[in-house]
């Protein structure tokens, strides 16, 4: 027992260790007069938001925690290590609620075991935008519409022998923002993409750290893999956000009634750096970031312009080939900036109650996303409750401010590694 002790106390003071010192370092990671301001944008971004309420509460390091029914979100292979033979969950987020009170996503998700390797599942996400008055040049009101955006995903998970697993998830979105609207002469219309998850989990359920014995996972997610979008003929087609996740948690368990589970995620964004262009349209350095799925997912872990280096009157600086002069490191720099950090610890009571704290670091040249996350878990027979809080560290006017998530969930069928051990 004293030696569980330690292992918790140990890795609870090594995350927590790793995410101060990103927050106590950010300034100097993160000066703009190093790495200027170069924040990757795509379309969809809905695509990207955390629905659950659990990883929501860990700082979003969901993709290795244990198979429920947002796993399919999350990591679709770890369905085959799921407890329950069936569950059903359903997610509320009131979105943005620091700027309007009408945006929110909506999730609906469920999987099934089929028998000991085959596993399936499916969501549905809705988000809503509100109502936005759209309106011509001159300020007219041409007309009020609900913008929203919704997403079909069908999951197949299959176990691979008894601690490894992949999974595929298959899926649609369509996205009407402007409802068909004429902008500037140009007819308009909804975007729909078709896409494509990967995933993979090992899982040990006799990991020993030390002297003490718990859970292990490893796990990696390659996501929204798809077609490029665009909201008119004429507009340029843009990247969904296909992303890379790698991640990692152990759970120890106490005793008979106390267990906490540590997680630890890296996230990418598997779409490619817009590069750094002269006022003559010339490019300075980076790479074109207007190229197919497969070149930009590729291109997306080596295009990172860095900084081009100017004289003492302000003017960029060229080499004798007519290149020009990239501050060394820089690009490596930036490429590393362009990896999120999640972490989140989660304790268990009697396997009714759960607390649940986490952090997200986001580069501030890529977006500044920065927050602590807290929440509950509880669950009673077949019904579980969550809620998370998101509480910014970058200041009250922070768009993701007090976000709240809940989620239900309901499972169905005995609990699947006792049948198993009944057989065996």
């Amino acid at each position: 027992m004293k030696q569980t002790k330690t292992i918790v106390v140990t890795l609870f003071i090594s995350i927590l260790s790793l995410t101060t010192t990103f927050a106590q370092n950010s300034g100097a990671s993160e000066d703009l007069n190093i790495l200027q301001m170069n924040t990757i944008t795509t379309a969809l971004p809905f695509l990207s938001i955390t629905p659950d309420s659990r990883a929501g509460a860990m700082g979003e390091a969901g993709t290795a925690l244990s198979g429920n029914s947002t796993s399919i979100y999350w990591n679709t292979s770890m369905l085959s290590f799921a407890e329950k033979k069936s569950e059903i969950g359903v997610s509320y987020v009131p979105w943005l609620r620091q700027i309007t009170n009408d945006i929110s996503l909506s999730y609906v998700s469920g999987y099934v075991r089929l028998n000991e390797r085959h596993s399936v599942g499916g969501s549905l996400r809705y988000f809503s935008l509100g109502q936005i008055s759209f309106t011509d040049a001159s300020g007219n009101l041409l007309r009020d519409d609900k913008p929203s955006e919704f997403e079909l995903v069908g999951a197949y998970a299959f176990k691979l022998n008894d601690r490894m697993s992949v999974g595929l998830n298959g899926k649609f979105a369509y996205s009407n923002l402007t409802g068909g609207l004429i902008v500037g002469g140009v007819d308009t219309k909804p975007g729909r993409i078709g896409a494509a998850d990967l995933s993979f989990t090992y899982f040990n359920p006799n990991a020993k750290l030390g002297q003490g014995e718990g859970e292990y996972v490893f796990a990696t997610t390659i996501n929204n893999v798809g077609n490029k979008v665009s909201y008119s003929e004429l507009a340029r087609r843009d990247f969904i956000p296909m992303n890379l996740k790698i991640a990692s948690s152990y759970k120890a368990k106490m005793d008979s009634y106390n267990s906490v589970l540590f997680a630890l995620e890296l996230q990418k964004l598997l779409v490619p750096t817009a590069p750094l262009y002269d006022v003559d349209g010339t490019l300075m350095s980076g790479r074109n970031n207007d190229v197919g799925v497969i070149a930009g997912l590729t291109q997306s872990f080596f295009d990172a312009p860095g900084v081009v280096e100017r004289d003492e009157n302000g003017d960029y600086i060229k080499n004798d080939d007519g290149s020009y002069q990239v501050k060394k490191g820089t690009r490596l720099k930036e490429e590393l900036t362009e990896i999120n950090i999640a972490t989140g610890i989660e304790y268990w009571y009697n396997n009714v109650f759960a607390l649940r704290t986490g952090f997200f670091y986001e580069n501030r040249n890529k977006g500044n996303r920065k927050y602590f996350n807290f929440g509950v878990g509880f669950k009673y027979n077949s019904l579980g409750i969550d809620m998370s809080y998101l509480a910014a560290v970058n200041g009250k006017n922070n768009p993701l401010a007090n976000t709240i998530r809940f989620t239900l969930r309901y499972t169905i069928g005995e609990n699947v590694s006792s049948k198993d051990a009944e057989e065996k």
